[in-house]
């Protein structure tokens, strides 16, 4: 069987403390073996990224930014590799799998910008003879703690921003999905970047207790569940680590009486069904004004979701694909469960979906839940997968305050026709991306990514201007010559104009 290593100095090291499974999720079958780095592996990672690091700060901004240029066209020219890979061990659709790594090149892209990006600010004269300059200087070793779900648009999310930022990165994917992770890793080498600059470590908690509690590691990014996301920035925060953790999410749209019904169930289609419903931007409950808006949508739903196609990757006529694992359909099936005991309707429902020619895979067919309350384990906790369900309420004040009261505030969306209610709502939701008539309001490259209450912990956003931020220090030089004509005696009084 393959094993997948890690990325060390530039070289492929199969060092291991164990071995785990990867599984291809559509046949259920074991297809690879994950070493688990040993904890002296990943602290040799750091020590040499340390050591890279003296060179790779003082390289100009725009020979990094060049080096990504050159990344970016090997994404492109490796794109059919990247998403095979993604498809094997995740299970996402081709087209969907496209979709992820285009996201990611665009971070890329944006990180071509370094040289305007960092640049800095100046001011002449702040005082007699006086001048003073900011610089956005990078902190070091930088780490960064991916998921599942978007094994290569995650990590390129993290790591060019921190590495054109002048940066060395250690980046730990998640052991369900590895190899496009350090595929993409190692493309870098071949687009001119320096060895040690960046590095991979496989693993689970142990290698992230590892990173969490070295010293010569600066900074941690993490994209997970909140449970995770809470201990992560907890620990590297006690551990004098800057950390920004991103959450989970149970994200609402709000479906108004005067909504376009057909294009409303479109996008509800896709954006909670997509992916099976592994994505944290997954639009995983429609809240209903009325219930007329909520029979029409239902009707609309039913219909629709009667032709989704569920398969495995390599097809692309497929609509979605499995779940991650067994372990992880058996939950979601279990969330189907309690809502059903809960005294909610399970108008369509997934459980026993078959798929011909992949009896074992993980699936989980769409499924669509009406009657939700607010007060239901299946309402308050995030599925993470096929299941979209409704909440019937009478009026957008009702809506609103059900989604202001929930403990994630990651993405949320309405649909209308009513420019001053999605005006109204997009000022006072409290949740910190918002789509008008956008499903999946995921920021683009230039802008940044993240949500709020538990879906965030930390004070900046992903990627995009807080990603300059997250990976620098500000330093801000003030600096005077002394001149003939500036003469100045002994002062015990705090500077001043």
């Amino acid at each position: 069987m393959n094993r997948v290593g890690h990325l060390i100095n530039g070289e492929l090291s199969y060092d291991e403390a164990g071995r785990q499974a990867v599984y291809n999720p559509a046949t259920g079958e074991a297809i690879r073996e994950l070493l688990l780095a040993p904890e002296q592996t990943v602290n040799n990672a750091v020590a040499v990224a340390k050591e890279a690091f003296k060179g790779w700060r003082n390289q100009p901004a725009i020979k990094r930014a060049r080096i990504m240029f050159e990344y970016k066209r090997l994404l492109e020219a490796n794109r059919d590799k990247i998403c095979a890979l993604i498809g094997e061990e995740h299970g996402k659709i081709g087209h969907d799998a496209a979709g992820e790594l285009q996201r990611g090149i665009e971070n890329v892209e944006y990180a071509c910008s370094a040289a305007e990006l960092l640049k800095g600010e100046y001011s002449k004269n702040v005082g007699p003879s006086i001048d003073s300059w900011s610089e956005h200087q990078p902190l070091g070793v930088v780490a960064g703690i991916t998921p599942f779900n978007f094994p290569a648009m995650v990590p390129l999310w993290m790591f060019p921003m921190a590495l054109v930022c002048g940066n060395c990165f250690i980046l730990k994917p998640s052991e369900r999905d590895p190899s496009a992770a350090l595929f993409i890793a190692q493309l870098l080498k071949e687009a001119g970047l320096p060895d040690g600059v960046m590095q991979v470590v496989q693993g689970g908690k142990s290698v992230v207790d590892t990173l969490l509690t070295n010293s010569d590691v600066e900074a941690v990014s993490f994209v997970g569940s909140t449970p995770i996301a809470r201990y992560i920035y907890s620990k590297a925060t006690e551990n004098g680590k800057r950390c920004q953790a991103l959450g989970g999410a149970k994200n609402h749209a709000i479906v108004m009486p005067d909504a376009d019904i057909d294009n409303a169930t479109n996008q509800l289609l896709g954006a909670a069904f997509g992916s099976s419903g592994e994505r944290c931007m997954a639009l995983s409950v429609a809240v209903t004004v009325g219930d007329d808006a909520a029979d029409k949508l239902i009707d609309s739903l039913t219909t629709k979701m009667a032709s989704l196609k569920v398969g495995a990757y390599s097809d692309n006529s497929n609509d979605y694909g499995p779940l991650i694992s067994r372990e992880h359909q058996m939950k979601v099936k279990d969330y189907i469960d309690s809502a059903e005991q809960d005294g909610a309707n399970v108008l369509v429902d997934g459980r026993q979906v078959s798929v011909e020619g992949y009896p074992e895979g993980f699936f989980v067919g769409a499924t669509l839940i009406d009657c939700v309350t607010t007060s239901m384990q299946s309402y308050q906790e995030e599925i993470f997968g096929p299941v979209l369900q409704i909440v019937r309420v009478t009026t957008m004040e009702e809506a609103m305050a059900i989604i202001d009261a929930h403990q994630y505030g990651n993405g949320t969306c309405i649909f209308t026709r009513d420019g001053e209610a999605a005006r109204y709502f997009s000022d006072h939701i409290r949740v910190g991306m918002v789509g008008i008539n956008v499903p999946l309001p995921v920021p683009v490259a230039y802008h940044s990514f993240g949500g709020w209450k538990q879906s965030l912990f930390g004070d900046l956003h992903a990627y995009g201007p807080d990603a300059v931020k997250f990976y620098t220090r500000r330093k801000t030089i003030t600096q005077r010559w002394p001149s003939a004509s500036v003469r100045e005696g002994t002062s015990f009084s705090m500077p001043t104009l």
